[in-house]
């Protein structure tokens, strides 16, 4: 089944000091670095945000425009960017944030989910996106149908709806199916307080909870939803 993949790391990362979300890491692997694996049976993948450097050559990076703008106008920005190849878009794409170390479980059931549609398109008409274990909707761990995303991008671009939507807006019109995934797979990380329970730490100070002066960052990580 041949999936694209839109992966958002473009946020301010408030609750945690500024400090980029995409650089946390977990056993020496950003979270970005984990996201990249958890998809590497992509088709193209677009990494959403400001630049952080060490992307394959194969994976394309962007902004959403203006900068800070939110996740809705993120995915519009990495949908341009895969049209932008000049190759047919793949008929399925997955949307990630990539602030959760465990999101390849989740890939993995959301793909099986993809698989039951006998033409490659997943049950529920528009695309499944995941429920967390407590029963928490995951936007932003959702496997679409590329025309259907596109047009709900479109229409919201056309009534000037893309900045500052939530993701839940942004989808409104999809028909959806909610599919479980297994627990622990969504957990993110907000807080200094999500980063230790997930064993994630600032390779620039160690284990996770001092935070750095803010004077030395550069805010920019997503906050999901």
């Amino acid at each position: 089944m041949e999936f694209d993949v839109v992966i958002l790391a473009g946020g301010r990362s408030s609750r945690l000091g500024g400090v980029p979300k995409a650089q946390l890491a977990v056993d020496g692997a950003t979270l970005l670095e984990l996201t990249l694996a958890a998809v590497r049976g992509a088709r193209r993948a677009v990494v959403v945000g400001p630049q952080v450097g060490g992307l394959p050559p194969e994976v394309l990076g962007c902004r959403e425009d203006p900068p800070f703008a939110g996740p809705a106008a993120a995915i519009a920005a990495g949908l341009d960017a895969l049209a932008g190849t000049g190759n047919s878009p793949a008929v399925l794409t997955l949307v990630l944030a990539c602030d959760m170390p465990r999101v390849a479980a989740a890939v993995g059931t959301l793909l099986a989910a993809g698989e039951e549609g006998r033409t490659g398109v997943p049950a529920g008409r528009d695309g499944v996106m995941a429920v967390s274990s407590d029963g928490r909707t995951q936007p932003l761990v959702g496997l679409y149908r590329t025309a259907a995303l596109q047009h709900a991008v479109d229409d919201a671009a056309r009534r000037n709806a893309l900045e500052g939507a939530s993701v839940f807006a942004l989808l409104a019109s999809l028909e959806l199916r909610k599919v479980p995934v297994p627990p622990g797979s969504t957990d993110d990380v907000d807080t200094w307080d999500d980063a230790s329970a997930l064993g994630v730490s600032d390779p620039g100070l160690g284990r996770s909870g001092t935070e750095r002066p803010n004077s030395t960052l550069e805010a920019n990580s997503e906050k999901p939803g």
